[in-house]
């Protein structure tokens, strides 16, 4: 295969600390010779794991960037054992956009891996990820929300894998992570993801929905930062002392997404009423929402119903419903007031 037109503007073998550029050339009709330019940052102190850490593989979700931004700025070399690649807006294109999608070629970066060196531009950015940063990893955290369209409670996530070592380091670091809930979750399609792509190379990967709405908040952004510590913790990379809630004891609460079950979507276009809120529990059967047609009045709401008994972990956020939508998430409590910090 041939090799990425991507060039890193930073040497992954070098200590200390590097902030630099991914570029990737780009030629348009307001810059010839232009080029994409994605940031990055290494932070490294001699020998030891690497963590990958990314935000904005959705370019309208915005805890990763925010606390990735936050730790690049501050991180110092003295802080680590090993290595740390933060890149805080991974589909750069989409991210200044402030759209899922990126406004070049709208490619949708989750679902673009493996990715191509010669495909559109987010194509290349999936084969940089797939061929070049994450053979350097061993742990690779990928932060993620809700965007404009979905609302979450606050949670880290891994997904049921075939080995069970892999799956049992993937728990523990998603525990570590430190969000109030933590998820087994469900992919409808995992086809194209930067999940499966790690997960298939073995790597130690944990992903996370912290929010939603196509912004953030201080509460979802204090869940991001602390989180990352947490995960840098378990790696190894981090110094426990260097956790600035090391004495704060916490805990997180084990859902599981089981089956296809957990999903209402809409059948309807129309006026979305939500009739619980996340983080409420519900009965199978009960009802979650209502859609009015919004075309005509006189008419009565269609009304659905949860198809188990759960915790409403997601829902659909604006007011508007069309047809195809998921309208809320239900999750099975697994457990309870499982601690954070030992």
């Amino acid at each position: 295969m041939r090799a990425s037109p991507i060039q890193p503007t930073v040497d992954f073998d070098a200590d200390g600390e590097q902030h630099g550029f991914l570029k990737l050339p780009y030629s348009h009709d307001a810059s010839a010779w232009g080029a994409v330019m994605i940031p990055i940052s290494v932070i490294r102190n001699g020998a030891g794991p690497t963590a990958l850490l990314t935000g904005g593989n959705h370019g309208d979700e915005y805890e990763g960037p925010i606390a990735l931004s936050k730790l690049a700025a501050t991180l110092k070399a003295a802080d680590v054992k090993g290595r740390v690649i933060i890149v805080p807006f991974m589909n750069y294109p989409a991210f200044r956009a402030g759209s899922r999608t990126s406004p070049i070629d709208r490619g949708n970066l989750n679902r673009s891996f493996p990715g191509k060196p010669d495909g559109t531009v987010t194509e290349k950015i999936a084969d940089y990820f797939q061929r070049y940063l994450l053979p350097l990893a061993d742990y690779v955290l990928d932060l993620h929300a809700g965007g404009r369209t979905l609302d979450f409670v606050p949670f880290a996530a891994i997904h049921v894998l075939a080995d069970a070592r892999q799956q049992a380091q993937c728990e523990a670091a998603m525990r570590a992570f430190g969000a109030p809930y933590s998820m087994r979750m469900l992919e409808l399609d995992s086809v194209g993801l930067f999940d499966t792509a790690v997960e298939e190379a073995g790597k130690v990967f944990v992903s996370t929905e912290l929010g939603g709405g196509g912004t953030a908040t201080a509460q979802s952004v204090a869940v991001a930062s602390r989180g990352v510590q947490g995960f840098l913790l378990n790696a190894g990379i981090l110094d426990r002392r260097q956790a600035a809630d090391r004495h704060t004891p916490r805990t997180t609460t084990l859902l599981d997404m089981p089956d296809g079950s957990c999903y209402t979507t809409s059948e309807h276009d129309g006026l979305l009423e939500m009739c619980k809120d996340l983080g409420d529990m519900v009965e199978s059967g009960e009802l979650i929402a209502r859609i009015y047609d919004a075309s005509r009045t006189g008419v009565a709401p269609v009304e659905y119903r949860a198809r188990r008994s759960g915790l409403l972990a997601a829902r659909h956020f604006p007011g508007l419903v069309r047809i195809g939508d998921t309208v809320a998430v239900v999750a099975d409590v697994v457990e309870r007031g499982i601690p954070v910090n030992a």
